[in-house]
């Protein structure tokens, strides 16, 4: 794995849309790995003192971007386990820049992939999520269709989740994080990484 200017740097950042599965599988891969787990949506959530939903509604979505893009910043630069990204953090012009210096220094962005069929019962599309409000259905795959290309063009691993359970899911990412620090394994491109 990489070491920061700073300090140290995660094991690996996952990203990906709602429903991807980026906590489930992020705290079975660092079990996997034996380092912490940490969620930027937590983080979050602590320094306001409030849910992400509360957020939005009481402070506004930008308020809510400027915290997430604290919260991203600082777990890059001291997080050492893996590091799951809110769904939309990656749209920050700030955040890419980030991810892409941890990756030119080694890191692994896996972009955990699914499809609105699968996303839709993991999410619940019931809850109160903020960005998913009136039509939840057609408001994920809009935001979808305008994520997937940063989500895929941060990623060196990227892994589809869809009709597998969590522990496959994880051995899988976990499978692409070891095979991407492992000498010449410097292909720039993300790596697809089959179960």
């Amino acid at each position: 794995m990489s070491a920061g200017v700073q300090g140290a740097s995660p094991a690996a950042v996952l990203i990906g849309p709602p429903g991807s599965g980026k906590t489930t599988v992020g705290r079975l891969l660092a079990q996997r790995l034996g380092v912490a787990f940490r969620d930027t949506d937590a983080d979050v959530e602590g320094a306001a003192g409030k849910a992400v939903a509360d957020i939005f509604v009481e402070d506004g979505e930008p308020r809510f971007r400027e915290l997430e893009r604290e919260a991203v910043t600082t777990a890059l630069a001291c997080h050492p386990g893996v590091l799951a990204l809110g769904g939309g953090a990656v749209m920050d012009e700030h955040t890419q820049r980030a991810l892409e210096g941890y990756a030119a220094g080694g890191g692994v962005v896996v972009f955990l992939d699914v499809s609105l069929a699968h996303a839709a019962p993991r999410v619940g599309f019931n809850q109160s999520r903020p960005l998913l409000v009136g039509n939840p259905r057609a408001r994920w795959v809009e935001l979808m269709q305008l994520r997937r290309p940063t989500y895929e063009r941060l990623a060196t691993v990227h892994v589809v989740s869809d009709e597998r359970p969590p522990q496959e899911v994880a051995a899988q990412v976990y499978a692409g994080v070891v095979g991407a620090a492992a000498p010449g394994a410097g292909d720039p491109s993300a790596q697809e990484v089959q179960a």
